[in-house]
């Protein structure tokens, strides 16, 4: 089974493909989408679930998405057209970190999709590409909450700690508008969903020859999370604008 067949299973019952909550999600759309007409472009889209959402709720709103997944694009495509909101996307099937736009957007997503461009400075250096005047970047990166164990660096590799990664935005040029840390509960809703999804495929598909790998799967990565970094897996989304470059007299 592919890493995309066992993504698309695992998400089927938390699509956002991160661990946050219907509210946390709203909340941070509303900030990042004050007037409600904005254009809006996701890299890193998958199967849309940011966009989807963002244009349900206003009828002014134009969004892009990109992504290298042609089987979620479709997706996309589908649920946008359930939705009566296809004529305001447009998606791109190619690397997002190679997209070029003769518009500039007012927010630019990346959520949960930061190891496309090699980690979380280098997505802020290409948002900022797409940004026009004024606009905002909607990010989600993940941080070690407490030390983490030899495994769950292996796992995640070598991320930092909540402190350093806000540091490290700010000296980049980006004043945080808004944030959010997910909590608990929205870190294991998240995670049991997706083995569950998992899990349930695989007891529903017995004759699949598959079957058995994606229960392994879902076994596998329910112990990681128990045994491995549950305790010091930590998920921050944040809302940030460009700081002003000042020139001291």
């Amino acid at each position: 089974m592919s890493r995309e067949q066992i993504s698309m299973i695992a998400h089927a019952d938390h699509p956002i493909k991160s661990p946050l909550d219907d509210d946390s999600v709203s909340r941070l759309l509303e900030r990042g989408l004050p007037r409600g007409d904005e254009r809006v472009l996701d890299l890193g889209c998958g199967t849309a679930e940011w966009l989807l959402r963002a244009l349900t709720t206003r009828p002014h709103l134009h969004a892009e998405g990109v992504d290298i997944s042609e089987v979620a694009l479709t997706q996309a495509r589908q649920a946008a057209s359930n939705l009566g909101v296809d004529e305001r996307l447009v998606l791109h099937h190619q690397e997002a970190a190679d997209f070029v736009s003769a518009q500039p957007f007012d927010l630019v997503i990346s959520v949960g999709a930061t190891h496309a461009f090699g980690g979380l400075l280098p997505t802020l250096a290409a948002a900022r590409k797409h940004l026009a005047p004024g606009g905002r970047v909607l990010i989600g990166e993940s941080f070690w909450d407490r030390v983490p164990s030899p495994a769950a660096v292996e796992m995640f590799g070598d991320l930092a700690d909540l402190a350093t990664t806000v540091d490290r935005v700010v000296a980049d040029g980006w004043t945080p508008v808004h944030g959010h840390v997910s909590t608990r509960g929205e870190l294991d809703a998240y995670e049991w969903a997706c083995w569950g999804s998992l899990a349930s495929w695989a007891l529903d598909n017995p004759a699949d020859p598959v079957g058995a790998q994606a229960l392994n799967t879902a076994t596998a990565q329910r112990s990681q999370w128990l045994h491995g970094y549950r305790d010091s897996f930590g998920f921050l989304c944040m809302v940030l604008r460009q700081t002003p470059v000042t020139t001291e007299k």
